[in-house]
């Protein structure tokens, strides 16, 4: 499972940008809370290896997907969450293991982290009252 900053991050497909070169359909995990984008660990290499050979061959765009086998690679298994899901179940999710980490963070008496989880809360929760206003108004 990939975190960061406490929150579990999401399995998806991106477009990331390597000097002037866009490489498309890129395994990354994002996350929720901060938006901190990841390229996949287990495919870091081959995309280091694409990017430098688009860019030296000055492709403007390149589509990930045409170029590396990712058959064999389960990059999705250990996502809690991923982009295909409804986006309030992702949020109660994150929410739900938010709350997990704050009830283990005070048995620590781990104020500092307290405060950190307390924070990613109040952002999710936004989120969340974001999202339930989209669908009431809609």
């Amino acid at each position: 499972m990939s975190f960061c900053c406490g929150a579990s991050m999401i399995g998806t497909k991106g477009t990331l940008k390597h000097f002037r070169t866009h490489i498309h359909n890129v395994p990354i995990l994002f996350c929720p809370v901060c938006h901190r984008v990841e390229i996949h660990y287990l495919i870091e290499n081959e995309y280091e290896i694409l990017a430098d050979y688009a860019h030296g061959d000055g492709a403007a765009e390149v589509d990930f997907s045409e170029y590396v086998d990712q058959e064999g690679k389960s990059l999705t298994e250990n996502c809690v969450n991923h982009e295909n899901e409804d986006p309030m179940d992702v949020v109660h999710s994150q929410i739900d293991m938010a709350l997990d980490l704050l009830s283990f963070a005070k048995q620590l008496e781990d104020t500092e982290w307290e405060a950190e989880l307390k924070k990613r809360l109040g952002i999710l929760n936004g989120r969340r009252n974001k999202l339930r206003q989209r669908r009431t108004s809609v």
